[in-house]
Parts: C-alpha cells; sequence; structure tokens
C-alpha cells in the first residue's frame, strides 16, 4: 500500500532523529549536530553524524545515510510498512487505510490482539501462584532462571474456566475469545478451553506482539505440544518463535540459527546465541525459509543428532530447494550424540554448542549425504538411478543459474565417486595396471608412446593460437571448438582440464553434448586413447557431431589440438585457449557492471566492479 506523501512528512517531523539513533548509539552534540561511533560499521574514531534539523544521519567512514525510516529499517531488520508502523505507535498517529474494508479488518486484528496480549499477562500471573507450581517446577528444572522466564514470557495455562472468569472482568467475551483461539465451541454449541494444564509459551509476530501460543502438557496427555488455531492474526506456516527478539542479534551477526522446538531456542539463548528462532512444530515451509534469507543469507538449521533430527533436516533440505536463490541456502548442524540443544549446554556449557554450529555443513552436502544413504552402487543401473535421482533434485530449483549450477555440482561428484584411482598428468604408471590403456578391451596404449603421424606438425603461432582474420564472434565459436576438440584428441589431458572443462557454457548443441560426453566418459574409464574416445562417442550417438567437430577449421587454427601433437604442446594450447576465453567472458562482465554503475552506483555495484577487476589480469601477467 503507497502510503500519502503527508502522513510520511508528519511522521518524520514528530520523531526527534538523534532520539531514535540514540537509543544504540552514544551521541555528543556538537553545534547543531551529534556525533558518535557508526553502528553500521567498527571504527575507533566517530565519523558518524545525526543532523536534526535536516532529518538525516551520515557516517563519513562507510557512506551509510538515510533518514528515520532508513535507520529503523536497517537497524532494526524491519520491513518498511514495520518500521512506519513503529514509529507510527510512538509519534501517537494512526496509519491510514486505503479502504473502509481494510480499516474495519486492522481493527478486529487489533481487538485479537488485545485479547491476546491480556490472556499472556493472565498466563504469566498464574505460573507464580500455587497452581502453577508444577509448570514452574518444570521449568526450574531444565534450567531457566526467573529472568529468562520474564524475558520469553512463559506461563501456564489452568483448567476450570479460571481463563474466561478472569479476562470477563476485563469485559473481554466469549465470542472475543472464541475469535482469539482460547475457547473452542464444540458442536452441541458448549463452549470448551483450548489450552488447560498446560506450560505457555507465548508467540509473537515481527514486532513482538502475542499473536498465538504454545503449550505443553506434563502428563502423558496427547498431544504433547499444542498450538493455536489458525486466527484472523495467526497463520502457523508464516511465523516463527522468537522472532522478534532474535532479528536484531541476527542482523548484527549476520547470522539466525533454527532449532527444533521453544526450549531448543530458550537454550541457546541462554547460551549466548541470542539469534535462535523455530518453526512451530512443523517442517520449515517456503514462506518461513524466505523470512530467515531477510535475517541471513545462510540460516543455520540445528537439529538433534537423532533420527528424528536427521529426518526434519531432510524434509527441511528438500523443501528449500525450490525457492533456492543466488547467494541464498541453508546450513545445517547436526548435534553430536543425539542431543538437544539444552544438553549440549548443559554437559559441556556454550562454547561447545557453538562449535557445533561452526561446524554447519552446506545444504549440497546434506544433499549430497541424503541422496547417497542407503544405496547400493555395485551395477551400473543403480548408480545410473543415483544419478537419475540427482538430476531430478536439481530440476527441482526454480532458478536456472542456482540450478546450472547444482546439476554440475552433482555431476563433478559422481565423477569423482566412480572414477578409479589414477596417477596424475606427467606422473608413472601404477604398477601391474596396464599403464595408461583401457581396464579392459580398450585400444589403451599401456606401455608404448600413442601414435604419432609422420606429417610434421607446423610451429605454433608466439602470440596467439588463432589466424588473425576471424571476426570477434566466429574467434570466440573457433576458440569454444578448439578447447574440445583437444579434450577430445588428447584423453590424456582430462585430470589437468577436467575442472574447467566442466565449468565451460558452450551455446551450441553439439559441442556442449560432446563436452558432457567426454566428463562423463573420461571420469569413468580414465585410459582411453583418441581412437577409443571417438569409438564411445559415435555409440552414444554422436557420431555426426564428433564428424562436424574434427572436419572444422580447428586444426587450421590451432595445431596443438591435433591427435599426433605433443602432449605438453596440447596442454599449454589449451589452457591458453581457455584464459583467452575467460579474459572475454570476465571483460564482457565488467562492461555490464560497469553500465550498471552508471545507473545504479552503490558501494555493493561498486565492490562488484572491483572484484572483477582483480580476476582481470592473466596469471604471469607482469
Amino acid at each position: 500500500m503507497a502510503l500519502p506523501a503527508q502522513f510520511l512528512d508528519e511522521l518524520r517531523a514528530r520523531i526527534t532523529l538523534s532520539s531514535v539513533i540514540g537509543r544504540r548509539v552514544r551521541l555528543i552534540r556538537r553545534g547543531r549536530e551529534h556525533v558518535g561511533l557508526c553502528p553500521f560499521h567498527k571504527e575507533k574514531s566517530p565519523s558518524f553524524t545525526v543532523n536534526d534539523d535536516k532529518g538525516f544521519y551520515h557516517c563519513f567512514g562507510c557512506g551509510a545515510h538515510g533518514d528515520v525510516l532508513t535507520f529503523e529499517m536497517e537497524q532494526g531488520n524491519l520491513g518498511f510498512m514495520e518500521a512506519v508502523e513503529k514509529l507510527a505507535a510512538e509519534a501517537g498517529l494512526e496509519v491510514p487505510k486505503s479502504t473502509p474494508r481494510e480499516a474495519e479488518d486492522a481493527k478486529r486484528r487489533a481487538g485479537v490482539l488485545e485479547v491476546l496480549e491480556a490472556a499472556c499477562a493472565f498466563f504469566q500471573q498464574n505460573l507464580m501462584l500455587p497452581g502453577g507450581q508444577d509448570g514452574l517446577g518444570y521449568l526450574r528444572r531444565r534450567g531457566l532462571s526467573d529472568a529468562v522466564i520474564r524475558q520469553f514470557r512463559l506461563g501456564w495455562a489452568p483448567g476450570g474456566g479460571v481463563l474466561k472468569g478472569a479476562l470477563a472482568r476485563q469485559n473481554i467475551g466469549e465470542d472475543q475469545l472464541v475469535e482469539a483461539g482460547l475457547l473452542k465451541r464444540r458442536d452441541d454449541g458448549s463452549l470448551g478451553e483450548y489450552f488447560r494444564d498446560r506450560v505457555m509459551f507465548p508467540i509473537t509476530d515481527r514486532r513482538g506482539r502475542v499473536i498465538a501460543f504454545g503449550a505443553r502438557t506434563l502428563g502423558d496427555g496427547q498431544p504433547k505440544y499444542l498450538n493455536s488455531p489458525e486466527t484472523p492474526v495467526f497463520h502457523k506456516g508464516q511465523v516463527l518463535f522468537n522472532l522478534a527478539q532474535a532479528r536484531e542479534p541476527a542482523g548484527k551477526a549476520n547470522e539466525v540459527v533454527v532449532a527444533e522446538g521453544y526450549m531448543d531456542v530458550i537454550a541457546l539463548t541462554r547460551g549466548g546465541i541470542p539469534q535462535a528462532v523455530a518453526p512451530l512444530g512443523t517442517a520449515l515451509t517456503e514462506t518461513q525459509i524466505e523470512e530467515l534469507w531477510k535475517l541471513a543469507e545462510e540460516p543455520i538449521l540445528c537439529f538433534d543428532g537423532d533420527a528424528a533430527g536427521q529426518r526434519a533436516a531432510a524434509r527441511a533440505a528438500e523443501r528449500a530447494l525450490a525457492v533456492l536463490k543466488p547467494g541464498r541456502s541453508l546450513r545445517f548442524a547436526l548435534l553430536p550424540g543425539g542431543r538437544d540443544p539444552d544438553e549440549i549446554l548443559r554437559d559441556e556449557g556454550p562454547q561447545a554448542l557453538r562449535s557445533a554450529l561452526s561446524a554447519a555443513r552446506p545444504l549440497m552436502d546434506m544433499l549430497w549425504s541424503m541422496a547417497l544413504e542407503g544405496r547400493d552402487l555395485t551395477t551400473p543401473e543403480r548408480r545410473a538411478a543415483l544419478e537419475a535421482h540427482l538430476e531430478d533434485m536439481a530440476r527441482g530449483i526454480e532458478d536456472r543459474t542456482v540450478q546450472q549450477y547444482y546439476r554440475q555440482a552433482f555431476r563433478d561428484r559422481l565423477r569423482d565417486l566412480f572414477r578409479p584411482q589414477r596417477p596424475a598428468y606427467g606422473g608413472k604408471p601404477a604398477a601391474g595396471g596396464g599403464g595408461w590403456g583401457p581396464r579392459s578391451g580398450g585400444k589403451g596404449w599401456g606401455n608404448r608412446q600413442p601414435p604419432r603421424w609422420s606429417a610434421p606438425l607446423p610451429p605454433l603461432p608466439a602470440a596467439g593460437m588463432l589466424v588473425p582474420k576471424l571476426s570477434a564472434e566466429s574467434a570466440e565459436a573457433t576458440r569454444r571448438r578448439i578447447l574440445v576438440a583437444t579434450a577430445l584428441c588428447h584423453p590424456r589431458l582430462f585430470d589437468h582440464i577436467e575442472e574447467r572443462l566442466g565449468s565451460l557454457e558452450l551455446p551450441e548443441p553439439d559441442l556442449d553434448k560432446i563436452r558432457r560426453a567426454l566428463l562423463i566418459l573420461l571420469g569413468r574409464e580414465p585410459g582411453l586413447d583418441f581412437d577409443s574416445v571417438k569409438s564411445h562417442l559415435h555409440a552414444d550417438g554422436l557420431e555426426s557431431a564428433v564428424r562436424g567437430l574434427l572436419s572444422s577449421n580447428v586444426w587450421v587454427h590451432a595445431a596443438f589440438c591435433r591427435p599426433d601433437a605433443e602432449l605438453d604442446a596440447a596442454r599449454t594450447g589449451w589452457d591458453h585457449t581457455f584464459e583467452l576465453t575467460r579474459r572475454i567472458d570476465l571483460k564482457a562482465d565488467i562492461d555490464r557492471i560497469v553500465e550498471q554503475l552508471g545507473d545504479d552506483p552503490t558501494p555493493e555495484t561498486f565492490e562488484t566492479f572491483v572484484a572483477l577487476k582483480g580476476h582481470e589480469r592473466m596469471p604471469g601477467d607482469e
């Protein structure tokens, strides 16, 4: 919803900028300005200024600049409307509603929030009364101090209609309690309490307002944990427990930790990790994952190391695939010994908890481990099934760029998994291993030298590998053919070029099919010679593509890729051609970022430009 400019101006006029910033920064008045240490970067001498007259802050150290709304959004990790609503409440202003229906809905939600706040205060009071001693005893046995109990506003829900009677004295009626999810209407029309004889955990929204409750029974009753039903202010799949308290420390640490349950979050907070949240008893939803990415680029999912924790990690990993984005992922910390954060904190202390989080594994590792678990890979068909499963996972990623990198990473790991051990380029053949020849039945070289053509090779050009009269576009296409042709004609180079060959992006479909086939073939069958590789590619239906590649002008422009060329010449020529291709791609990236700098001169864009320029020089350049 677009807010009127007049309202925003009034909001900024009513709020003193220095008073808002002064809550987080120690400011000293100097003339008409205030100065202090910048909250956006670490510094020893103050370079951060606040000007109330002009209504903006500025840091001469890092360039941070903005008004009171910008500051609240950055430092409080708030969205724009959240910052507006927070400051409007402080200023005594009502945020405009665009339609009568929206105004009525807002009034209804406000009423539900008032009821839930009253109920939360009631539950807190009851925890400290004689009727709440069972709940208080449970919390203290779990190591919670009175300060922690107050911080999380924990409480006790008694039975016997006590809540209904207490809130009735505050003019809160039955229908309001039903709408807030505190009473439920039975089929016969009678009313029953939703929570009774349970420890209560308030669930808040991003602003810290109570919107629901989680409740734990202390007896044998089921379910052990119970959440509020859906209400006008509560939708379980969109909410994270402790989000309001975790947001600011998460912003400062650039880290957020996701635990399994309420008590795990409290344990992490007690252990010095206040940037902890939890879903509400279910697997993470896509909406919750998006919420986590507002706090940190790679949230850490902290699960017990038992079977249930591993299942929860697997569900979260699979759920995240569809919504992955460049720079946005998850990490996984499976706690040792099947213990939860509370047990590790109690047995080994906060440092052990932090060490477990520091060892969190990337999402890619988790998916790979899950795919391999319990698989028998002793037959070609079972290996093919694994490859198909990994391809299905990659295909489930909606972002095409991320999908491409996952697909390549899976293929790289498959090659490493199934490739036999062999000596590195230039090494000696293993004893009794048949040298560089194929493992069985192929036309390898064995302990012989590779075949040599009788015709002498033309000399390599001194400055480059291409005939100079090609257009830029034709030269780029020729370089791509040279790289693949050299890999085909000199399979002994595979160890040396494998990673870079795998990273090539080829727009020509036939050429890319040959590249992919070479990666799979030479990864699984090392030691093949040129004729054997060509026969395999023909058998794979690529005869026409191979014939087209080898009948093109690659040998005219790059004699080193001919099958009879010296291996060292082929290696040097391939490296040089790849570097030329890399530099052209890099120049295109630099040109794009320079154009972007003109339209969007942000610090992030400039940092990207500097990083690209740092890669511009070729190895060995002076």
